[in-house]
């Protein structure tokens, strides 16, 4: 169908105007926004009536085109706010709003879940974010065997001087209870579980993700001290509902929620200054101050066993 031009005079409380860059082609909602230009009435509230005596013309479909109106060139438009428009469109303002509250609610609360501190801590933690919030101490063990095996299969990767130590040398340590862990067996994990794991840091208001270059689609979350790590995981605020754990990569919001955890860790200071911290060599008993003298410590004597004080 041929598209002919419309001149529409448009009477309102703003005064008249003269609707222009409209055709029968135009659709309704394109009319309406026109409208709702020079009367500054929301398109969703703007209601028209035209003939005499005024009678109210149907634009409840904003895709059908104004070919289908009883409107020609040069027709007079009297228009009004309708306020059971306006009443409708605020009740479903409401409305919206409130399942968004619902679902903000109902989702739940993210929370730190406190595992022992017993030098296997990271361990427990990815273990417990990968089982649905699951405390298990055994599992420590088990998640040390498995790096054990992950490196010993490939000790082109995993080399010394990935590794600081020899390939075989560093299995034999991480096996001990006693060993913490740290990046490298984060990012080994990230890879085994395929999911990114992100390090929420107390002191530095940093997050460090693991993983985030192979582009998982999940993400778990742990917060860390400066020695110590914990589980993030969402308690449910309806009773009976399960704990999350793990999380989309595309949700930004569950970072910001983990970064308030660990805005208000800071300002009561529930971390360490791993820079002046005091530290025991379990094996030839020095006591040492932060993390820098048992890097030097660890180099010139090969002791990586350290307990803090």
């Amino acid at each position: 169908m041929n598209s002919s031009v419309l001149r529409l005079r448009c009477q309102s409380k703003a005064g008249q105007h003269y609707l222009t860059q409209l055709s029968s082609n135009s659709s309704v909602g394109r009319l309406k926004e026109v409208i709702s230009e020079v009367t500054k009435i929301p398109m969703a509230c703007i209601r028209i009536r035209q003939g005499y005596p005024p009678k109210d013309i149907d634009l409840t479909d904003n895709t059908q085109t104004m070919s289908h109106l009883p409107f020609r060139s040069g027709d007079t438009l009297y228009v009004d706010e309708d306020p059971s428009l306006r009443q409708r469109q605020k009740e479903c303002l409401d409305t919206d709003l409130q399942v968004q509250i619902q679902e903000l609610y109902v989702r739940g609360v993210l929370m730190r879940k406190t595992v022992p501190a017993n030098n296997s801590c990271l361990f427990t933690s990815i273990n417990a974010v990968m089982t649905k919030g699951d405390v298990d101490l055994s599992s420590a063990q088990q998640m040390r065997q498995l790096i054990a095996g992950i490196v010993l299969s490939d000790p082109e990767q995993f080399n010394s001087a990935f590794l600081e130590k020899s390939n075989s040398d560093y299995c034999a340590w991480i096996m001990k209870e006693n060993s913490w862990g740290g990046g490298i067996e984060i990012s080994i994990l990230s890879k085994y579980y395929e999911v990114e794991i992100d390090i929420v840091d107390t002191q530095s208001g940093r997050i460090d993700r693991f993983g985030e270059d192979m582009n998982y689609n999940k993400r778990v979350l742990l917060i860390y001290d400066g020695v110590h790590y914990d589980p993030l995981i969402m308690e449910p605020l309806i009773p009976g509902e399960p704990v999350q754990t793990i999380f989309s990569t595309k949700d930004e919001n569950i970072l910001a929620q983990a970064m308030e955890i660990a805005s208000e860790a800071k300002a009561t200071r529930q971390y360490t200054d791993t820079a002046n911290f005091s530290l025991r060599c379990n094996i030839c008993q020095i006591f040492l101050k932060g993390h820098i003298q048992a890097q030097s410590h660890a180099k010139k004597t090969g002791h990586t066993d350290f307990g803090e004080v």
